[in-house]
């Protein structure tokens, strides 16, 4: 990037001669008299960029703005790994006025897309152009009123579809390990069943007679049962039954015994007990009895993993049914607990890190009338920021009561707390104290405009070390003001 000087140079004249012919063209400086403009043009720097240069990053200081005489120009803001353009703009217009007028850092990086050109207006001369030209300020305010709304909407849209990216990864690795297991079980299931199959031909032969048969019946229940419930034990403990099981199958003969012991054992049988339970069977029966309960006892077995893993996915899939109110109406009575439930569970591979979740919910909490999903991103939106502000590890309460006309929701957590300085900010959009790139300051913003805004209900918070709380008041029945389109 390359700046003209300011103080006097033999081009100067020409410089600000040209420079007062483009800007006296455009709206924003035609009620400027021309003296005034002229001696704002001898304060400007004349700024040329070679495509690709950037004009202002992202967290620099806002310290001037700039009017684009030639070229053209994108502006962008970091989102995660990646960047959101926002507007693209051309000579006539204006940038960087937003940061100037606030005295904030830029919340947007500006670069130029061909060789290019602007005007660097600095503050002071900022400062006098507002004071000479009211039509200049009601120019810059208009604009940047229009420009926060247009850039609201683009980022809240992003923040939003950046959410669902987060809860489909999330889902997709809560998904992984119940389809893993109902996969491998169904492997392994398909690979037994000649075995089985084998197995109940061999026992069905021995001819038992009603009673033998029933006490086998029995023995198979018992092993099923404790296979669905099985007792921890320390591993030396387990490799010590295995061990002294597999050495009384090797003695009676039983196929297969070292396949067979493992699963006898977690099925609570030892080589005494199992001894003990077979007592009534011959002792040429044996072999084949033993055979058929391990290998029935090992189908059931797979039969509970496909069982448990289908049951997971259906809940999983359930919960993002319920999140989301898919084929629902959007304004309707909701329990709130559901909700926060339907939420923790989806957010469930961020809990695993090391979060204690407590519930303190009321028994008695009536359902409230709301725009049902948006909700649900409330709830979203505050764990997220919780677990955020606890590195992933910590306690994150969630507390529910009742107050006259209102459901009540607070969600606490255990982190750093917010900095007393910049609490007054937080609901502001595109405030952030995350590192760029990490976070577009719109989390809060979107939760106090379905709160407040769209719910007329209340939204507080208290931060301290140690504990923030932010506290959700809804009414039961939505104001009329509230349910209109």
């Amino acid at each position: 990037m390359h700046l003209t000087p300011e103080m006097a140079s033999p081009g100067a004249a020409a410089r600000d001669a040209t420079a007062a012919d483009f800007l006296g063209r455009l709206p924003l400086f035609t009620a400027l008299p021309r003296a005034d403009l002229e001696r704002l043009c001898s304060m400007v720097q004349d700024v040329r960029l070679a495509a690709g240069e950037v004009l202002m990053a992202e967290g620099d200081p806002g310290d001037a703005m700039y009017v684009i005489a030639e070229g053209e120009f994108e502006v962008v803001k970091e989102s995660g790994d990646r960047q959101v353009v926002l507007a693209r703009r051309v000579p006539g217009d204006f940038i960087g006025e937003m940061s100037l007028l606030e005295q904030a850092p830029r919340t947007a990086t500006v670069r130029a897309l061909a060789d290019s050109r602007v005007f660097r207006i600095g503050q002071d001369s900022f400062r006098q152009l507002l004071t000479a030209s009211p039509g200049a300020a009601g120019a810059i305010l208009r604009t940047v009123g229009q420009r926060l709304r247009s850039t609201e909407a683009v980022l809240v849209q992003r923040e939003k579809m950046a959410a669902l990216g987060t809860l489909a990864a999330g889902l997709a690795h809560e998904l992984n390990n119940p389809a893993a297991a109902v996969r491998r079980g169904a492997g392994q299931l398909r690979a037994l069943l000649e075995a089985w199959q084998q197995a109940v031909v061999a026992f069905d032969a021995l001819g038992l007679d009603g009673e033998r048969a029933a006490l086998a019946r029995r023995l198979q229940g018992e092993s099923v049962e404790r296979m669905a419930a099985p007792s921890a034990l320390a591993p030396l403990i387990y490799s010590e039954r295995e061990d002294e099981l597999l050495a009384w199958l090797e003695e009676l003969g039983v196929a297969g015994a070292w396949e067979l012991a493992p699963v006898l054992v977690s099925a609570g049988w030892q080589a005494g007990s199992l001894r003990q339970a077979l007592a009534g069977f011959e002792a040429a029966h044996l072999p084949a009895v033993v055979h058929w309960l391990a290998v029935t006892t090992a189908v059931h077995d797979l039969l509970g993993d496909i069982d448990r893993g289908s049951a997971r996915i259906s809940e999983l899939v359930g919960a993002v049914k319920r999140y989301s109110y898919l084929d629902q109406a959007p304004i309707q009575r909701v329990d709130v607990h559901a909700g926060l439930e339907d939420t923790l569970l989806i957010l469930r591979h961020r809990l695993k890190q090391g979060v204690e979740v407590v519930r303190d919910y009321a028994p008695d909490l009536p359902r409230i009338e709301v725009r049902a999903s948006e909700l649900n991103q409330v709830w979203t939106n505050l764990v997220d920021n919780a677990l955020d502000a606890m590195g992933g590890r910590g306690k994150l309460v969630l507390r529910t009561y009742a107050r006259p006309g209102q459901a009540v929701v607070e969600v606490i957590d255990d982190g750093p707390g917010i900095l007393p300085e910049i609490q007054h900010r937080i609901f502001e959009p595109f405030f952030t104290t995350k590192p760029v790139g990490t976070g577009i300051g719109l989390g809060l913003h979107i939760v106090y405009n379905i709160v407040v805004l769209e719910h007329r209900g209340q939204l507080q918070f208290e931060s301290r070390p140690g504990r923030t709380c932010f506290r959700v008041a809804l009414p039961i029945d939505m104001p009329p003001t509230a349910a209109a389109p």
